[in-house]
């Protein structure tokens, strides 16, 4: 991959408190974190109890405001994949976390599968999904196109060797099935307010940091089209809010609510919300 200039230099907030720099890619339009840790080291970088995604735990109101929201998301991912089946109903979930969304779609008679390289995380998802869910590395035990849908759920950001897993992806879809990933958009306006504290740059666990130009051209590459986006409104909430514990050292509720709120009503214009979800077809 051609990089290019420095775009921004980043603190990890959460974990490690090293800076990394975010290169611009000229083949795709993407961010790229500079260094990116190696294999052996990224797990470390994700060991907080603070990683909400691996996690039940509902000890605070922040926490507890997260999962209600994640309920309202699931219905909502529910409805929006059930655009897209066929009379098998296969999907596969790749970095499915604690396993809520694999239950919820099971208890709607979808066949079940999911990825998720947190053993923590995988053995919670296994208990609600049968046993549904496998290591990264069992991936390619998939035959090839054997899945209606394959969802990524902010994700994609997450993978090493990006092109080999987009291919992959192409590879385990069936002909015409669909692949959804929700990314968040450093395009979007509170990415622009919050600068080098936008949470969602969330270094080095996000390995990447995409906008709509650079998901184009990387699933052009292996002949897969983009046939909607759709933005994520409470991404631009919980986001912000994030962002400014970083930026002012505690929670500003108003703040960051204001910040998410214009950040929405401005992408009704600009069609750059801070989460976008892709609904890519495979020709």
């Amino acid at each position: 991959m051609k990089k290019n200039s420095i775009y921004l230099t980043v603190k990890d907030h959460s974990v490690s408190g090293e800076t990394f720099q975010l290169i611009q890619n000229t083949e795709y339009g993407f961010l790229e974190t500079t260094p990116q840790p190696s294999s052996e080291k990224l797990p470390d970088y994700y060991k907080s109890e603070d990683y909400i995604s691996h996690t039940d735990t509902q000890r605070n109101l922040f926490e507890k405001v997260y999962h209600l929201i994640r309920r309202i998301s699931l219905k909502k991912k529910l409805k929006l994949i059930n655009a897209f089946t066929s009379k098998e109903k296969k999907l596969l979930d790749i970095g499915c976390g604690t396993g809520d969304f694999l239950q919820t779609t099971k208890q709607d008679n979808w066949n079940i599968f999911g990825i998720e390289p947190n053993d923590q995380a995988r053995k919670i998802a296994n208990k609600k999904t049968n046993n549904s869910v496998f290591k990264i590395e069992e991936l390619l035990k998939f035959e090839s196109e054997s899945f209606d849908i394959i969802t990524l759920w902010h994700v994609l950001e997450h993978l090493p060797n990006l092109e080999e897993h987009v291919a992959i992806f192409k590879k385990l879809l069936k002909p015409n099935g669909t692949l959804i990933i929700a990314v968040p958009n450093y395009k979007s306006y509170d990415a622009a307010y919050y600068k080098t504290f936008w949470a969602a740059y969330d270094v080095p666990r996000h390995l990447w940091h995409f906008n709509k130009i650079s998901v184009s051209k990387l699933f052009a590459k292996v002949s897969m089209k983009i046939i909607k986006t759709k933005p994520m409104p409470f991404d631009a909430f919980y986001v912000s809010l994030l962002s400014e514990k970083y930026k002012n050292g505690k929670m500003n509720p108003i703040k960051g609510f204001w910040i998410g709120l214009l950040s929405n009503l401005k992408a009704i214009k600009t069609k750059e919300a801070s989460s976008l979800i892709y609904i890519i077809k495979n020709d």
